[in-house]
């Protein structure tokens, strides 16, 4: 018998007629969905444009970040730090120098004003000029950054975007059941648009299609996504970066130098992002500080929970007649390390502090924290990736790949072709809803249009036993996974009740 003579001798499922648990997994999809579709979409276009940010920023700020290189020796660091100090009034401190080895960029020092504003200084390294300042935190990046990470609402925001990821997996997990091919149906039909819906593109048929079809293209990335951003939260990912350190497997090992004081870590000390989220304080090296603290741009997450040391030399209190290690010497260091550019170093700005080096590359394997003490310049700790536990390697590639690091250009595009799909995911979901959106009774909404439920459902346990695991593993995700479960029921028995009076209704009549 051929193929098709088989197919045809295939019962047909009736029209209308769905597996059974697909209404219940479709009601947590839509659930999960609703709640989702708007903090995807911010997280998408945000994310898509700090993805660029190396060819974004020198076009926006072009006169600060961007001078023409010359046939002449650079100034040496110090001068030029000197030269910042000019533009910014007295009593602020220098936090931090920015060290680029391409010889297009400009010098950048960041300072604490008297105020507490942060603000950077650009300086010509060749000619020793100043460029101009820029506020860090309203600096067109570090704005988008703070809408991707919290909205710009603070810890609230926070929390916001952590459970939108974590609510992203239920959402991918109900989307990749709800499409998978069943009754007869081909992969390639379920992979690509019919033809009748490329017939009707304003019908239900055509979103929900186009829906599923770039919903299951991007599963996969999308998945990776939520799994490479989650250690960076400042919930969920701090305790985890906590976990890790205190289990040993996530903690640099062996990198603790021959302080003994220095082999115990700090127990969720910092936050999990070690990206301008303390960039308020300008202290460094204080006790009991992590890397994590310190006023640096981007820090390894292996490392952020690493306690910074202190300086060595303790023979003066005050230290008012000891000779200073100057930054020039610091850099000629890191040259000898095997590192000549792209790292920032955080400046000692107490009798106690050091200097900290963090080279954070597209290649997670060159990746550097280099102490070095203010007055010797001997160096503390030089922890590098072969110094990691697994779980930190592991989360090193995934940032760089997330972040659109690894691999250049292309892998910026494919980031960017990620995000847009998931907000085009948002959008086709949003078309959907609208199309099938809850009739309106005396002006008001009749209920949210969740999909009906089923009368029968199977037990599906392996479901539940998912949303368990999901639950215990994100704390804060399994509450909203309970307060969802109990709205759900609440419901249902609305529901019922409001079946029961019509039914009866109907009885009387």
């Amino acid at each position: 018998m051929s193929a098709s003579a088989t197919r045809a001798a295939r019962p047909a499922r009736p029209a209308g007629a769905v597996h059974p648990g697909y209404r219940t997994l479709w009601r947590w999809h839509f659930y999960a969905g609703l709640f989702v579709m708007p903090f995807l979409i911010v997280l998408a276009i945000t994310g898509t444009i700090y993805c660029f940010q190396p060819q974004i920023e020198p076009l926006l700020y072009p006169q600060r970040l961007v001078v023409e290189p010359m046939a002449v020796p650079r100034l040496p660091a110090d001068a030029l730090l000197a030269r910042a100090r000019t533009a910014v009034p007295a009593g602020a401190r220098a936090i931090r120098a920015h060290v680029d080895a391409n010889p297009a960029r400009s010098a950048e020092f960041a300072f604490a004003l008297p105020g507490g504003v942060k603000e950077s200084v650009y300086v010509n390294p060749y000619t020793g000029a100043v460029l101009g300042t820029l506020d860090a935190e309203r600096r067109f990046m570090q704005i988008d950054r703070m809408l991707h990470r919290k909205l710009l609402l603070g810890k609230t925001g926070e929390l916001l975007m952590e459970l939108a990821a974590c609510w992203t997996l239920v959402m991918i997990a109900t989307g990749v059941a709800l499409w998978w091919p069943r009754a007869g149906a081909s992969w390639r039909a379920a992979l690509t648009l019919p033809r009748p819906a490329r017939r009707a593109p304003g019908g239900r048929l055509f979103w929900k299609r186009l829906h599923g079809v770039i919903g299951i293209w991007l599963a996969v990335g999308a998945f990776a996504f939520v799994v490479t951003g989650l250690p960076w939260t400042g919930s969920w990912g701090k305790q985890f970066k906590a976990l890790a350190t205190r289990a040993n497997f996530g903690a640099p090992a062996g990198s603790w130098g021959s302080d003994p004081s220095m082999k115990s870590i700090v127990p969720g000390g910092g936050a999990a992002i070690g990206t301008d989220e303390h960039a308020g304080h300008d202290m460094s090296s204080m006790p009991g500080m992590v890397m994590d603290d310190l006023p640096l741009p981007n820090v390894p997450w292996a490392v952020g929970a690493v306690p910074v040391p202190q300086a060595a030399d303790t023979a003066h209190p005050d230290h008012a007649d000891t000779p200073r290690w100057t930054l020039d010497q610091v850099m000629s260091q890191m040259r000898a390390l095997g590192v000549p550019g792209g790292y920032d170093i955080a400046l000692p700005v107490s009798s106690t502090g050091v200097y900290t080096v963090s080279y954070f590359p597209a290649d997670p394997r060159d990746e550097r924290t280099v102490y070095i003490d203010q007055y010797n310049g001997s160096v503390l700790k030089d922890i590098r990736y072969e110094n990691y536990g697994s779980v930190s390697q592991a989360i090193s590639y995934g940032t760089s790949l997330h972040m659109g690091r690894y691999f250049g250009f292309l892998n910026q595009l494919i980031c960017a072709a990620i995000s847009m799909g998931l907000c085009a995911l948002a959008v086709t979901g949003f078309v959907m809803w609208w199309q099938r959106r809850p009739a309106r009774v005396n002006g008001m909404a009749d209920g949210l249009g969740a999909p009906a439920r089923e009368r029968a459902a199977p037990p599906m346990r392996a479901w539940k036993a998912g949303l368990v695991v999901l639950g215990i593993v994100f704390p804060l995700m399994g509450a909203t996974i309970v307060a969802v479960w109990l709205v759900d029921r609440f419901a249902a028995k609305r529901d019922a009740k409001k079946a029961a009076e019509q039914a009866s209704k109907l009885s009387v009549s």
